[in-house]
């Protein structure tokens, strides 16, 4: 299916030169002279090398359709990660670099979706956001009373992140899998 390079988003699947490539990042760029464009970085899922490419927006690239199917995440295989197919109970091994920097948040049981082309798997998609606890949180700094202050923290899967001064050690949050930012305090 033919679509507008500037529709291009991260998780599509796009064939270029003869390959299949997934999308990572795109950004549309707008220089002083001449007109926009749009820089995309890319992975091959054969080969599973990056690249950049960047298109006018009035050129057209070819999207790949890819079917979303839900699974559940069982245990870690070396690279691989083995999923439980919610319909058939059958598990299937799926490369864990698919997932990029959310690796950290996966968590047992956790109910993920596959992105599919032609059955075979392209992209994976945590759910937006997770519960962990802290497990180190840096002293509240005295004088810091700016509504907007964060301090440095550890999660239990090893992630730092930043949070409000009144989150302790202990405490359960609830963070983004995207970019693993503070959301809010996890709800009994």
């Amino acid at each position: 299916m033919k679509q507008q390079a500037n529709q291009i988003r991260a998780g599509q699947v796009i064939e270029h030169g003869g390959r299949r490539w997934t999308v990572l990042k795109q950004q549309i760029i707008t220089p002083g002279k001449g007109g926009a464009f749009i820089q995309v970085e890319m992975r091959d899922l054969k080969t599973g090398n990056k690249t950049n490419e960047r298109w006018r927006t009035a050129d057209t690239v070819e999207r790949l359709l890819t079917e979303e199917k839900e699974y559940t995440y069982s245990y870690m295989d070396g690279a691989n990660l083995v999923l439980m197919d919610n319909e058939s109970f059958e598990q299937h091994m799926v490369p864990a670099d698919l997932l990029g920097d959310a690796t950290p948040f996966l968590q047992d049981n956790m109910k993920v979706t596959v992105d599919l082309v032609e059955g075979e798997p392209v992209a994976i998609h945590l759910p937006p956001a997770v519960v962990l606890e802290i497990v180190e949180a840096d002293p509240v700094v005295k004088g810091q009373t700016a509504a907007s202050s964060y301090k440095p923290a550890k999660l239990s899967n090893g992630v730092r992140t930043m949070v409000p001064p009144f989150i302790e050690r202990g405490e359960k949050i609830v963070v983004r899998t995207e970019d693993g930012s503070y959301v809010e305090r996890a709800k009994n």
